[in-house]
C-alpha cells in the first residue's frame, strides 16, 4: 500500500469500525490480539488490551532480541512494540509510513533511553531514518508485527529483501501477518470491498508461499507458528457476539453502558458496523495468521545474498 494518506485513514475516525474498537479500548496497540480458552470470556470485562499485549510479547519472544543490539520495528505504529524493545535495553528505531501514527509515538515514547522513531517505508527504507543510518549488515533483529499485509506482493517481497540486506550474519527477521490458506483473490471472498476498505490492503500472501520468498531473499526458516486459532477464530467469535447483539435495540443500549462512547454512534454507524463485522467471515474462512522466524545465515558477508 503506498499511499500513506489513504493507509492512514483506516486507522482513524473515518472508519466506523476504527471509532468502535478505539472506544472498545485500542490506543497505543492496533493489532488483533492473542486470545486463550481461559480468558476468552473476560474480553467483554477487560477490552482488548490485555490480549494484545499477549499478542506483542509472543512476537517479541520469537525475536529474541538481546540488550545492546540495533533492532528495526518496521511498521511500528504507534509505537508500544519499539518502546518494549528500548526498555528490554535494545536500540530499538521504530519506523512506519503514517506520518499521523509516529507523531502519536514520539508523543508517548520518544523520550524513552534507546527508542528512536521515524517516518519511513518498510519496503524501500531510507539511507538513514532517526540518526540512525540504515547500512548493510548494521542491525541485529528486524521486526514487523501484523503490518505486511498492507504492503502488496511486489511490496513484501522488497521488505524481505531490505530486511536480509539490512540483518548482520546471524540476525533475524520476525514477519508476523495475516495469510491466506490458498491462492483464491481476495476480492472474490470481499465482493463489496467492505474489508479490503476498511483495514486498506489489496492481497493476502499464500502462507506457503511466504518461505519460499524468503528462501529467495537469502533468509533461512528457522520456525513457523500457526497461531489462526488463538488470534483470528477466537477474535471472529468476539466479532460474531458484538454484531448480534448490537443487532438490537436493546443490545446497543447493554452496549452503550458498558462502553459510553459507544454512544456516539448513530443508526446508520451501527448498521454499518455490523456491516463490515460481518464481512469478515467470508475471508476469515480462508485466512490464517502465522508467525515466521527467518535467520540471515552466520557465514555470508553482509548485504545482498549471493545469486
Amino acid at each position: 500500500m503506498d499511499d500513506s494518506q489513504d493507509l492512514a485513514r483506516a486507522y482513524g475516525d473515518d472508519s466506523v469500525l476504527f471509532r468502535v474498537l478505539r472506544h472498545l479500548g485500542w490506543d497505543s496497540l492496533a493489532n488483533i490480539g492473542y486470545f486463550t480458552p481461559l480468558t476468552l470470556p473476560f474480553a467483554a470485562l477487560t477490552g482488548p488490551v490485555p490480549f494484545q499485549r499477549r499478542l506483542v510479547r509472543r512476537s517479541l519472544a520469537l525475536l529474541d532480541a538481546r540488550p545492546g543490539q540495533l533492532v528495526l520495528d518496521a511498521g511500528c505504529g504507534r509505537g508500544d512494540t519499539t518502546a518494549r524493545l528500548g526498555a528490554a535495553g535494545c536500540r530499538a528505531l521504530g519506523v512506519d509510513i503514517q506520518p499521523a501514527q509516529i507523531d502519536q509515538a514520539r508523543r508517548r515514547f520518544g523520550g524513552l533511553t534507546g527508542v528512536r522513531l521515524a517516518v519511513g517505508d518498510a519496503t524501500a527504507l531510507p539511507r538513514r531514518a532517526a540518526e540512525i543510518p540504515l547500512a548493510d549488515g548494521s542491525f541485529d533483529r528486524v521486526h514487523c508485527l501484523e503490518a505486511a499485509f498492507h504492503f502488496g506482493h511486489e511490496g513484501r517481497r522488497s521488505f524481505l529483501n531490505e530486511s536480509f540486506r539490512l540483518l548482520r550474519p546471524g540476525g533475524r527477521l520476525v514477519l508476523v501477518d495475516v495469510t491466506s490458506r490458498t491462492d483464491q483473490p481476495v476480492e472474490t471472498l470481499d465482493p463489496n470491498g467492505l474489508v479490503r476498505g476498511t483495514w486498506r490492503f489489496d492481497d493476502i500472501e499464500p502462507c506457503e508461499r511466504y518461505p519460499l520468498m524468503a528462501s529467495a531473499a537469502g533468509f533461512t526458516t528457522r520456525r513457523i507458528a500457526d497461531w489462526t486459532t488463538p488470534v483470528l477464530h477466537r477474535a471472529a467469535q468476539l466479532c460474531a457476539l458484538f454484531a448480534a447483539t448490537a443487532s438490537t435495540r436493546a443490545g446497543r443500549q447493554a452496549l452503550c453502558v458498558r462502553w459510553p462512547g459507544l454512544r456516539t454512534l448513530d443508526a446508520r454507524d451501527w448498521d454499518e458496523v455490523i456491516a463490515v463485522v460481518r464481512a469478515h467471515r467470508a475471508i476469515g474462512r480462508v485466512t490464517r495468521y502465522t508467525a515466521y522466524v527467518l535467520d540471515k545465515p552466520a557465514g555470508l558477508p553482509t548485504g545482498r545474498p549471493p545469486v
